[in-house]
């Protein structure tokens, strides 16, 4: 169990600044997730927790103390690495095993820490098989068994369930989160995809070119982004993000007015709206909130369908409950609810709404 905090931590590589003076504070068993597109900074902040990289300024403590010029081993911190790093000539139960046994434990407490790991993962009938001879899911249980049998102060991991299909990752991804709960340990957790960063993280932190753009809770996160960027990168499908022009009357309007926002709704310095695809409301073509606009695409996904509309040569995205019944050049109107309607500024910040 252990808090770790970077302190100013910037880390290059050439030319290229992979983590940029970033500070953060990952708290004494919190699953805290880190999340951005590629070559944002996730994976680097890791292998500088862990020590496979030291930093070219700044600090990283753990439980107070600084590490920045500790190695690895006496970081007592488990990784699961992206790529697994499995001892292809090794069985699942001996590489699962070989953290403990290179630390000399006793085989009665190895024999116990695995069987408690091989349990909850459900691994126990392929425990005899080299990784050659296991699917990706399983050499991915596998790897994750490996870090859990340790009794480190905290376990990373590094996109962890990217080689599982669908169904096993949401399962999986649930197993961890109960896992976590149940060991009363800090995980620190790096994904590029927003949903399992939702739905594991009590806390997450966006990442964007190795700086930190925001921290916070899922939700706080989702509902107050602080800029363009964080609001367009978390949801799916993604915010609609339209220009504002101001109207005579003091109104507003986007998408060349299929939608219409009342006096007051905005402040003066708002240049853009963002509006959520679930609070973006299709309404009869005659409704007198907004101008007509056409169904362009329609994308069923069972309890939701995704209806891609145009408006004045402007695609937006909205997300209806079931299967409503709008077909492709269906005209259409479109509302929504001036509450739900997110500002920016030209700079990209949000404003208070």
């Amino acid at each position: 169990m252990a808090e770790i905090a970077f302190h100013n931590v910037t880390k290059s590589f050439g030319e290229i600044v992979a983590v940029d003076n970033v500070s953060f504070t990952v708290e004494t068993n919190e699953f805290f997730c880190f999340f951005g597109p590629p070559s944002s900074g996730k994976s680097t902040i890791l292998r500088l927790m862990l020590g496979l990289e030291t930093p070219d300024a700044g600090d990283i403590l753990i439980d107070g103390k600084p590490v920045t010029m500790i190695g690895p081993a006496a970081r007592n911190v488990a990784m699961v690495f992206q790529n697994l790093a499995l001892f292809p000539h090794m069985t699942a139960r001996d590489n699962i095993r070989f953290p403990l046994v290179e630390r000399k434990v006793p085989e009665a407490q190895i024999a116990a820490r695995l069987a408690t790991v091989v349990e909850k993962l459900h691994i126990g009938h392929i425990l005899h098989k080299p990784p050659a001879q296991l699917s990706g899911g399983e050499r991915q249980r596998v790897a994750i068994a490996r870090a859990l049998v340790r009794d480190p102060v905290a376990y990373l991991m590094d996109d962890p369930l990217s080689a599982l299909d669908a169904r096993l990752r949401e399962e999986t991804r649930v197993e961890l989160k109960r896992l976590q709960r149940d060991l009363g340990h800090t995980l620190i957790y790096v994904t590029h995809d927003q949903e399992e960063a939702m739905s594991v993280a009590d806390r997450m932190a966006i990442l964007d070119h190795g700086r930190v753009s925001q921290i916070g809770a899922p939700q706080d996160i989702y509902e107050r982004p602080v800029n363009r960027y964080v609001a367009s990168l978390v949801g799916a499908p993604t915010m609609n993000i339209l220009h504002r022009d101001r109207r005579t009357d003091g109104s507003s309007q986007a998408a060349g007015g299929a939608i219409l926002l009342p006096v007051a709704t905005l402040p003066d310095d708002a240049s853009e709206i963002g509006i959520r695809p679930e609070d973006l409301r299709v309404a009869a073509p005659d409704a007198p909130t907004g101008a007509s606009a056409r169904v362009f695409e329609v994308e069923p996904l069972g309890g939701f369908t995704v209806v891609t509309i145009e408006a004045a040569g402007t695609l937006l995205k909205a997300l209806m409950r079931g299967q409503p019944r709008v077909r492709v050049n269906d005209a259409v109107g479109i509302t929504v609810d001036p509450r739900a309607v997110h500002a920016f500024a030209s700079d990209g910040r949000a404003l208070a709404r």
